[in-house]
């Protein structure tokens, strides 16, 4: 059955070039009805301007698509909460949100500002918060919304120099675990993607040969997929090149120590058992890991478990 968003309204932040045009595009060309939003500045957040975010909808509306342009900068409340009363004024309801608005300020550690820490970690993850917080209201009132937060493989796995940026884009995910946990039984389904694209942002840091192969089109399939109605929920997925992936938390089968036993020489001696893959769980949430070691400790000390 084709995926379409007929009769539903979506938000997409940084939709002005790279991933975010490509998804508003994407989701106008199902039926969606887009609020392109841009700041307009350069990959490090300087400048400002509405032109490119008009210019994407006015893209949308030759079409024969519904959209209308706004140049909110995602990092401060006001503006994001003027950016949804347009929304509401114009169509009564946000159905989908799309955090995609990003800068980098790449430097070694060590050499790095705090400001630029600070702006980045903005953008990023208060931008993302301001955001959904800014929605979250209205998607649980219509017992109905899709929030996809947009990560990166940076902050799941690290990458040299963007340490302001993994921290954020890592943060996303301890904000996606609560917002599933708050947002499930009023039918709001929140997912995490952490794409890889030739943008702005990437551009000069692999060879042009690679660079063909990532274009943002490339990626949006897998956005359009998290956002849409039979959409699953408390998703990671990588996505780069036309390949999908889905990325797990996981926790390897938990080793009891006896009250005698717990020394730091006994957890070196038996590290590489704490460590094994074989018996690894995705945790649910974190009554689920405590109850969980409260279990095994019972049953290490042959008692009834209390939970």
């Amino acid at each position: 059955m084709d995926i379409r968003f007929d009769g539903r309204v979506a938000i997409v932040t940084g939709a002005g070039n790279g991933l975010g045009r490509a998804h508003a595009l994407a989701l106008a060309e199902r039926g969606a009805k887009v609020v392109v939003n841009d700041f307009g500045g350069s990959g490090q957040g300087a400048g400002r301007s509405c032109d490119v975010a008009e210019s994407v909808a006015e893209e949308i509306r030759s079409g024969g698509g519904e959209a209308i342009a706004d140049p909110a900068d995602v990092s401060q409340e006001e503006e994001v909460k003027d950016m949804v009363a347009k929304a509401m004024d114009r169509w009564g309801r946000v159905d989908i949100l799309v955090n995609n608005a990003g800068i980098t300020r790449d430097k070694s550690f060590g050499k790095m500002d705090i400001a630029d820490f600070r702006k980045v970690v903005d953008v990023h993850l208060l931008g993302t918060t301001l955001c959904t917080h800014a929605v979250w209201n209205i998607m649980r009132d219509q017992n109905y919304g899709r929030v996809l937060m947009t990560s990166s493989t940076s902050g799941l796995y690290g990458a040299f120099a963007q340490a302001a940026y993994a921290a954020a884009k890592s943060g996303m995910l301890g904000l996606m675990n609560v917002l599933h946990i708050e947002g499930a039984k009023h039918g709001i389904r929140v997912n995490m993607l952490a794409p890889w694209a030739a943008t702005r942002l990437t551009a000069g840091l692999l060879p042009q040969e690679a660079l063909d192969l990532m274009g943002p089109e490339s990626v949006t399939p897998g956005v359009l997929f998290l956002v849409s109605e039979d959409a699953p929920a408390r998703i990671i997925m990588s996505a780069g090149s036309g390949c999908f992936a889905r990325i797990r938390l996981l926790e390897s089968d938990a080793v009891f120590f006896p009250p005698d036993g717990r020394t730091p020489e006994a957890i070196a001696e038996r590290f590489a058992e704490i460590s094994a893959i074989e018996g690894q769980r995705e945790v649910t949430d974190t009554f689920d890991q405590n109850s969980y070691l409260v279990r095994k400790a019972a049953a290490g000390l042959g008692i009834a478990s209390p939970l």
